[in-house]
């Protein structure tokens, strides 16, 4: 009988090793501050959402602090009008010897003083996500920049699919999910659902709701809510103006004024206002892949 021969080359070292993946510190948390993290698909309008939900929190008088969850670092340039270096960049030129880093070199004050962390992440294909965040919680809390926080809003990258996508949901009091009125985007907010469901068990984090973005309709958001106990927060339109706000690198409560952008603005005021209120939590029930796939849509 002919067997194959494994000609692959031999790695010296197990896969992963000397990725920097480590155990997240359970006593590093955040304190007083009401925290959010914002999940949804990936490209939807998450640092959009995230950016100006934190503009409107500093308009009802809120300190705010915005942490960007991706390598690519762009959560907060709408705020700083800058690339920020990431958490994971400034702790790097000091080979990790967080004691040698001063504020500045890594929080930036943004728009009406909301203030703007970009954790970044590790190299590609290496490490873990839920070490970047575990360092940016600690790094804060080390230099006290939670004591004087009202709001801290976690943008996060895309769908959640591993431990370290959701570890924002370790800190956070309430999680809030983008999505537009389509197949893809409410496909993936199930499974989100599903995660902050499996993190609530042994996490305080519930399930606030959803914010509809760039949508006209919300006839399948709503279909869906209703069939496992969701709740719509928030509906934020396709406007030009949200297009060319990122352009332009600003909020929108930086725009020309016009009676579009008013309503849009007054939306976000509504939603920080009902956000800080606080609510009862959603008690969602995912739905299972091929349920939601029959489930979602029309003849």
């Amino acid at each position: 009988m002919t067997t194959l021969l494994d000609t692959r080359p031999k790695s010296k070292r197990p896969d992963g090793a000397g990725s920097v993946q480590v155990a997240l510190d359970p006593n590093v948390n955040i304190g007083t501050a009401k925290v959010f993290s914002v999940y949804g698909k990936g490209g939807i309008g998450k640092s959009t959402v995230s950016s100006n939900l934190s503009a409107a929190f500093s308009k009802i008088g809120k300190r705010v602090l915005q942490i960007g969850c991706d390598p690519k670092h762009d959560s907060t340039f709408t705020l700083t009008k800058k690339l920020m270096p990431t958490v994971i960049d400034v702790l790097e030129s000091v080979d990790f010897h967080s004691e040698e880093l001063k504020v500045e070199d890594f929080v930036y004050e943004g728009y009406n003083g909301v203030m703007c962390v970009e954790a970044g992440g590790p190299p590609a294909g290496t490490g873990c996500g839920g070490y970047v965040v575990g360092q940016t919680v600690k790094l804060l809390k080390e230099h006290h920049l939670l004591e004087d926080t009202d709001v801290v809003i976690f943008d996060v990258l895309g769908d959640v699919v591993c431990g370290g996508f959701a570890s924002p949901l370790q800190h956070a009091d309430r999680a809030i999910i983008v999505t537009a009125n389509d197949f893809d985007s409410i496909f993936a907010m199930n499974r989100i659902v599903a995660a902050i469901q499996a993190k609530s068990k042994n996490y305080p984090v519930r399930l606030a709701g959803v914010i509809a973005n760039r949508s006209k309709a919300t006839d399948q958001i709503d279909r869906f809510n209703e069939a496992i106990g969701l709740r719509r927060l928030a509906l934020i339109p396709d406007l030009d103006v949200i297009r060319r706000s990122r352009l332009k690198k600003s909020t929108l409560f930086e725009m020309e004024a016009s009676p579009e952008l008013e309503a849009v603005q007054n939306e976000y005021l509504r939603l920080a206002a009902s956000l800080w209120a606080g609510s009862e939590p959603c008690d969602a029930k995912p739905m299972k892949d091929r349920e939601i796939f029959d489930f979602l849509g029309f003849d």
